[in-house]
């Protein structure tokens, strides 16, 4: 019966990516690791290659609608992806499955892993929810701050196996001064690149469950043109808000499930 639940939640995984052009992660880590009972460093390289994969078939009308800043892509996403697959690489499977032992207390990987995830989470979607005023400030420093938000980005996402939508988009809107909806689109672009560089990682690390992979794949790739076309339907600001209360919510779910 968990197992129906997460294959219908794939669609959603897709859904979400399509909608709020990011997000999918949040869905997809949990629904692997609490429906599907795979532990959460496979979870998150599996994530990478969902996320990744939909975020790519996404991105490409968004593209068409001319909502994909590619320039501010490429700025931020080649910092990123150098980060991501670094982390991947060698920081994750480092990383020792027991890290704290005090009495009572054993702080896990999957403890880790899971709780700098929620956390990002819920730092996120403050900017989200409250909507604050563009930055103002000068170009040139805004690429660079773009440069070093991508290489920051980066490796929290690849320490977590997340696209890092829920990161990149509250970055690009207060950072570089992109519409919520422009935001979005390039968020998918970056996230596709992000995802399955790193990916490649977990690829060269684990061994993969290929059919079990491409056919939740599959069922978030057609989620995700449901979410485009709902995409069409929202104004900008209240999609903003809704994504920022999303991430709060699972966020917080996922921080106290396991911290109890």
């Amino acid at each position: 019966m968990m197992e129906v639940v997460g294959y219908i939640g794939s669609i959603f995984i897709g859904v979400i990516l399509g909608l709020l052009g990011g997000g999918g992660s949040i869905l997809s880590i949990p629904i692997l690791v609490y429906l599907f009972k795979i532990e959460p460093v496979t979870a998150s390289a599996y994530s990478l290659f969902i996320v990744g994969t939909t975020s790519f078939v996404g991105a490409i009308p968004k593209y068409r609608e001319h909502l994909v800043n590619i320039r501010t892509g490429f700025l931020f996403g080649i910092p990123s992806i150098a980060s991501i697959f670094i982390t991947r690489k060698w920081v994750v499977p480092a990383i020792p499955e027991v890290i704290i032992s005090v009495n009572d207390f054993i702080l896990t990987k999957r403890i880790l892993l899971l709780g700098v995830f929620a956390l990002l989470m819920i730092l996120a979607s403050i900017s989200m929810i409250r909507g604050r005023k563009e930055e103002t400030n000068h170009h040139d420093v805004k690429v660079l701050l773009t440069i070093v938000e991508g290489v920051i980005i980066g490796s929290l996402t690849g320490l977590v196996g997340a696209g890092g939508g829920f990161l990149i988009i509250p970055a690009l809107v207060f950072l570089t001064g992109l519409p919520f909806k422009t935001a979005v689109g390039t968020s998918l672009f970056i996230i596709a690149i992000n995802s399955l560089i790193g990916f490649l990682g977990d690829v060269l690390n684990y061994s993969m469950d290929w059919l079990f992979l491409l056919s939740i794949t599959t069922l978030a790739v057609g989620g995700i043109f449901i979410g485009n076309r709902l995409h069409k339907r929202f104004s900008a600001v209240h999609l903003r808000r809704v994504f920022g209360w999303f991430i709060l919510c699972m966020g917080t779910y996922i921080l106290v499930k396991e911290l109890s």
